[in-house]
């Protein structure tokens, strides 16, 4: 892990200081990684850093006799280009808030969250055009507060493919598989899941998105299945900036029952 994080700042400190030519000869298509579930397989342009940030991000969670809301503020996944094919991803959570109202009363518990890092290696075409296809290893570091940061460290693996059906329309698959951190916030089990999506391009700079995701969960104090239903919707307000939204409803009792979020794409 320290040699992944050296690495990632390393990169940040090459791309901001080293990489303008590169940077110059580019006329790659922003692609963000938000809104929606899964990942797209397109990576960042060399020299090119994205900013992708939540404004806010409410999830609703109720079980018999509970009720649970998580409100994250300012989520952030940084990414860097540094090669053609190759880009280094930093994400961080500044604050969150998590509270649980039962029979017993209200608890509540604020904190930052865990730092992930990350790297994207694009295997084809990584501009996301025609079948496009990359490999995604990740790792979380521990620094968050109990319920908004897991506890311990985890890591996860996933391969976003994109294939265009036509220049208005794609399907985008997301296969993942993680060592997801326990409940408890001690040690580590298994979790897989899969992420099928349609986006549709409405407008020149509105592109619609539907998805649905299906995740199991072999966490020792309980096994699970949750399953997603989500829709989101993207403006690009200009060569270098995007807005969206998004919204996601869980299909069966051990998924949260609602996801909402809001936030904005910068390109440097």
């Amino acid at each position: 892990m320290t040699r992944l994080l050296g690495f990632a700042v390393a990169g940040v400190f090459v791309a901001s200081v080293g990489f303008s030519g590169a940077a110059a000869a580019q006329n790659r298509e922003y692609c963000p990684d938000r809104p929606g579930v899964g990942t797209p397989a397109c990576t960042i342009a060399p020299g090119r850093v994205s900013v992708e940030t939540s404004l806010a991000d409410w999830t609703r969670d109720d079980q018999l006799g509970s009720r649970e809301d998580s409100i994250l503020v300012g989520d952030t996944l940084v990414r860097v280009g540094v090669s053609d094919t190759i880009e280094v991803r930093i994400g961080w959570t500044p604050f969150g808030h998590d509270r649980i109202r039962d029979s017993t009363g209200i608890d509540s518990v604020n904190g930052i969250g865990d730092v992930s890092l990350g790297m994207k290696a694009n295997l084809h075409n990584p501009d996301g055009s025609d079948l496009s296809v990359a490999v995604l290893p990740f790792v979380t570091l521990p620094v968050g507060r109990s319920s908004i940061g897991a506890g311990d460290w985890g890591a996860g693996f996933l391969v976003p493919l994109t294939y265009e059906l036509s220049d208005s329309v794609s399907l985008d698959l997301t296969p993942e598989i993680d060592a997801a951190v326990d409940q408890d916030g001690n040690g580590r089990h298994l979790a897989y899941s899969s992420t099928a999506g349609v986006s549709v391009e409405v407008a020149k700079t509105v592109t619609l998105t539907g998805e649905l995701q299906a995740l199991r969960d072999n966490d020792p104090e309980k096994h699970a299945t949750q399953a997603v239903a989500a829709l989101s919707l993207a403006w690009m307000a200009g060569d270098d900036l995007q807005f969206d939204v998004f919204g996601a409803a869980g299909l069966n009792d051990d998924t949260p029952d609602a996801r909402v979020y809001a936030g904005i794409s910068r390109r440097f």
